[in-house]
């Protein structure tokens, strides 16, 4: 597996598991800190990994407080499969609902890296540094579109919203590196068979704009529970390197937070 796919568990789950100024007209929020979801990783049908994604603790960054959305990944020891350690941290604004910026960190093989992307406080543009292990770091500014956000950003922007079939909702995405905008179309609520049990969820057709291996056949799909939490219970996705699923196998609920 080449590495550009390597990064595909820290870069793609955290997040899509999938602007933020429209949400759910909801007195609480469907998450809080506390909140772990753990997930099986398939690829071509063979479990390759897992993550685990936990909102965290109320914390400070860069002057405000936000809650660190935190994911992490690990690869199994699979033919074809380099070993993979990542760590992804997006520090979501709680009382603006927007992401201030993410810290990433990479280890694919033994080799590592450090990302950070931090948001101006308009959000119309962002600082990168990326920095390889042993090397200087390299800071360079890309302008965004207001309201971007990141992956994970979006998911958890998107579970605050209310959800109806036929509704579209689009988020402006930037992962560190591209810029597009996510399409996520409600297209259904049904029941789904899970590692845990049947759980009613909403179908969701998500649009994404990945290049090279990361490109997708066709839109991906996304299973959110159908109760107010909006979990994301199930992913699966046709890429040009092959079919991912992704499948919620434990669950443990955050504190309850009433939304401002």
């Amino acid at each position: 597996m080449r590495k550009q796919f390597q990064g595909m568990f820290a870069g793609m789950l955290f997040g899509l598991l999938l602007s933020a100024s429209a949400l759910a007209e909801e007195t609480r929020m469907a998450f809080g800190p506390g909140e772990q979801a753990h997930y099986r990783v398939q690829y071509l049908g063979v479990t390759a990994g897992s993550a685990r994604i936990t909102v965290g603790a109320p914390m400070k960054q860069w002057g405000k407080q936000v809650w660190p959305l935190v994911a992490l990944a690990k690869s199994e020891s699979v033919a074809g499969v380099w070993p993979i350690k990542d760590k992804f941290v997006s520090y979501w604004d709680f009382n603006t609902q927007r992401v201030l910026g993410s810290d990433r960190y990479e280890d694919h093989n033994q080799q590592r890296r450090r990302v950070r992307v931090k948001q101006s406080e308009d959000g119309r543009s962002a600082l990168i540094i990326r920095q390889n292990e042993g090397e200087a770091p390299h800071e360079h500014t890309r302008e965004l579109i207001e309201g971007t956000i990141d992956l994970a950003g979006a998911t958890f922007a998107l579970r605050n919203r209310a959800l109806e079939p036929g509704q579209e909702h689009t988020f402006p995405i930037f992962t560190g590196s591209k810029q597009f905008i996510l399409k996520a179309t409600v297209e259904a609520k049904e029941v789904l068979e899970t590692p845990l049990g049947k759980q009613e969820a909403y179908r969701l057709r998500v649009y994404t704009d990945f290049s090279g291996k990361l490109k997708s056949k066709r839109d991906m799909n996304v299973w959110l529970s159908a109760d107010a939490r909006r979990v994301p219970v199930r992913l699966e996705a046709e890429l040009v390197v092959g079919a991912l699923v992704a499948e919620l196998t434990e669950y443990h609920q955050g504190r309850t937070v009433a939304m401002r």
